[in-house]
């Protein structure tokens, strides 16, 4: 039986050289990264308009009983958080704002602009809206939580939605974060700048050193003829004199 051997070429990496190339290219390496960072800085902050948060919260309690509070109402309150911020997302209570507030957006925008979250084992719930005006993120914030404490108290029987804290004027912007942006984009810029070196490298196929050889020919260097700085000055000189005898002629 006849074998076929098949040989493949491999690529072998030398780290150091790996590393001396892109530190020789370093000013590039940093100034990609520079300069992605200096036009997200500028998108960000010259043509992104800024997004306000505004938060409202409310604590919800399920009573089965006219008596004081008990354990019972506590547990099932909890249970039933989950249940009371899907009532909140829903799309009576959504619609219902708008039309209160004459909102020229569309069920999908408000709630695209709505979050409502918990804390962990707690009954209150938290309502932010997010709005390119403060003003009209806290007025749609404290409308969201008046109409949904109304539809809970309907839908669920619940005898007590309060309130925990009305919904605030931000006065900070909530994005877009440029800061974190700008650091993300120096970062992708480096990254990228190393990939598209990395492969430079892999593509430079041309032979400057002893090993260079040894590794690309297979071939053994048995000499090495340094050349020296004063012929290399010599030559250089040699052919700009070369250059202005053959400009010289040419006028003649």
């Amino acid at each position: 039986m006849e074998t076929n051997e098949v040989t493949q070429d491999v690529v072998v990496i030398d780290i150091g050289e790996l590393l001396n190339f892109f530190l020789r290219r370093a000013v590039y390496i940093l100034l990609s990264g520079l300069v992605l960072a200096v036009l997200t800085y500028g998108i960000t902050t010259f043509f992104i308009t800024p997004s306000y948060t505004s938060v409202t919260k409310m604590y919800v309690l399920n009573r089965q009983t006219n008596e004081s509070i008990t354990n019972s109402d506590i547990q099932s309150s909890t249970y039933l958080t989950k249940d009371y911020m899907e009532m909140i997302k829903s799309r009576t209570v959504i619609e219902a704002v708008i039309a209160e507030l004459d909102l020229d957006m569309t069920y999908d925008q408000l709630l695209s602009a709505l979050s409502v979250s918990t804390t962990s084992d707690t009954r209150v719930v938290a309502i932010s809206v997010t709005n390119s005006d403060p003003y009209l993120a806290r007025d749609i914030a404290n409308a969201i939580r008046r109409t949904a404490a109304a539809h809970i108290q309907a839908v669920m029987n619940t005898e007590a939605v309060n309130v925990v804290d009305e919904a605030n004027i931000p006065s900070v912007k909530s994005g877009p974060k440029v800061k974190r942006d700008v650091m993300i984009a120096g970062f992708a810029g480096i990254v990228l700048a190393l990939i598209v070196n990395f492969v430079l490298f892999l593509m430079n196929d041309k032979v400057t050193t002893a090993e260079d050889v040894e590794r690309h020919l297979g071939l053994s260097v048995l000499a090495q003829m340094p050349l020296e700085m004063d012929e290399v000055k010599k030559k250089k000189a040699r052919k700009k004199l070369e250059k202005k005898k053959k400009r010289g002629s040419s006028f003649k």
